[in-house]
């Protein structure tokens, strides 16, 4: 089972989240008020202060795929994040990226509001390497960061439907993280929201033992 967990506010944190064995550790570089947004400068030094330690994956919420690229290109992570307002980046979109950023992995975010997802996440399975099943807000840009669980069902039938890992986040934390993995059966799982401490102001830094029981609860239930 791997783990992802969103989103790291300095170096000593990340690397802090990769020696708990976190898989893919986030980072959000962006300028439009998202929880834990940082600067395009301090998501480059993260991504390359986890080489060969941890995954690094930068979100983006843009839909102007020259501001993706930018983003990409100066902060350089493993993995892109695709998690813009539902179908504002389309698949040929995304194909287009793939030509353009050939040595990147793309994974795109599917907001599973209805059964309508599962036709959704169908037509990127053929121009994405991950998919990640998020919930929604109406005060939060774009898909995920929502902080509550969505209908695991819908989850469920997409991880049968595609051939392409699925990583389930949507209010995922160390009490629910099994339950979860059990009903939908995905290959990651994921926690930005509750895996976090207040710091005040309305900002947060990562709770680590939160962190280190999530990583625990989801490999116990994948051994299971």
């Amino acid at each position: 089972m791997r783990v992802q967990v969103y989103t790291m506010q300095s170096v000593d944190e990340a690397l802090a989240v990769a020696g708990l064995g976190v898989d893919h550790v986030g980072v959000t570089p962006a300028a439009t008020g998202l929880p834990g947004e940082i600067a395009l400068d301090l998501a480059k030094d993260i991504c390359a202060s986890l080489g060969g330690i941890a995954t690094s994956v930068a979100l983006s919420v843009e839909v102007d795929l020259r501001a993706i690229e930018h983003m990409v290109r100066t902060v350089k992570p493993d993995v892109l994040h695709l998690c813009g307002a539902s179908g504002a980046v389309g698949p040929d979109a995304v194909a287009d990226l793939r030509l353009a950023l050939p040595d990147i992995a793309v994974m795109q975010a599917i907001a599973v509001t209805g059964p309508e997802a599962v036709d959704v996440a169908r037509s990127y399975e053929q121009v994405v390497d991950y998919l990640i099943l998020d919930s929604v807000a109406p005060d939060i840009p774009g898909i995920g960061a929502a902080g509550v669980v969505h209908d695991w069902d819908v989850s469920a039938a997409i991880v049968e439907a595609v051939g392409v890992p699925v990583i389930l986040a949507g209010g995922l934390d160390p009490e629910n993280v099994a339950a979860a993995i059990v009903a939908v059966r995905p290959w990651g799982v994921d926690s930005l929201t509750r895996t976090n401490r207040p710091s005040g102001a309305g900002g947060f830094s990562k709770d680590l033992d939160l962190v280190a029981r999530f990583r625990e609860a989801a490999h116990s239930e994948a051994l299971t």
